[in-house]
């Protein structure tokens, strides 16, 4: 019998070197696992149109119910579930104080029908008539404006003290806000007041 002091330390080299594949099994084969993750790798580079569009069609769907969940809030009063603009509290703060305000400017729409319609009615017959109604509705226009500016530099007082910086209510339109919040009737106000009296102005 011959003895190899060698062949120990050989042997060792070998079974270093032999690497073993953990993602396989004793056939070769890929695990199953990561056969599933490989399946689910692989996708088509185009898409089937009919999934696109299914898609497509699911997203506008949540889309439109979204928008409907926020109109009702709107009409409900709830800020919560309201729009991302509508949330600002420097908007809330100004809805709140518009709405607490008796406001000339509100009733400018109605006002000016009103003297239109007379005036072209009435132009043929009493041509002096019309144009008194006329001249009422660009007084009352001059009136509204006045009491806009006062609305706005005592609003924008409180908003200032509240917030502390005036760059926060220019981004939030807070001038353009107030005012078409201001002209509008206040029953049909979108947000709904959060007040149903006036005189309930934001602390």
């Amino acid at each position: 019998m011959t003895w190899n002091p060698f062949s120990r330390n050989k042997d060792k080299e070998n079974a270093a070197v032999t690497p073993i594949d953990d993602a396989s099994d004793t056939k070769g084969h890929a695990t199953p696992k990561r056969k599933d993750a490989q399946a689910r790798a692989v996708r088509p580079l185009i898409p089937d149109p009919k999934d696109r569009k299914k898609r497509v069609k699911e997203e506008r769907a949540k889309m439109r119910e979204r928008q409907n969940e926020e109109y009702d809030a709107m009409q409900k009063g709830d800020v919560a579930h309201m729009p991302r603009a509508e949330r600002n509290p420097i908007r809330v703060y100004i809805r709140n104080y518009v709405d607490a305000r008796w406001n000339l400017a509100e009733f400018f729409i109605p006002v000016a029908v009103v003297c239109l319609l007379g005036s072209l009615l009435i132009s043929a017959a009493v041509p002096m008539l019309s144009f008194i109604l006329a001249l009422a509705m660009y007084v009352y226009l001059f009136i509204i404006i006045i009491d806009m500016f006062i609305m706005w530099r005592t609003l924008k007082k409180k908003l200032v003290e509240k917030f502390g910086d005036y760059q926060l209510v220019k981004n939030a339109r807070g001038l353009s806000y107030a005012m078409s919040r201001a002209l509008q009737l206040r029953r049909f106000r979108l947000p709904k007041p959060a007040s149903k009296k006036h005189g309930n102005y934001p602390k």
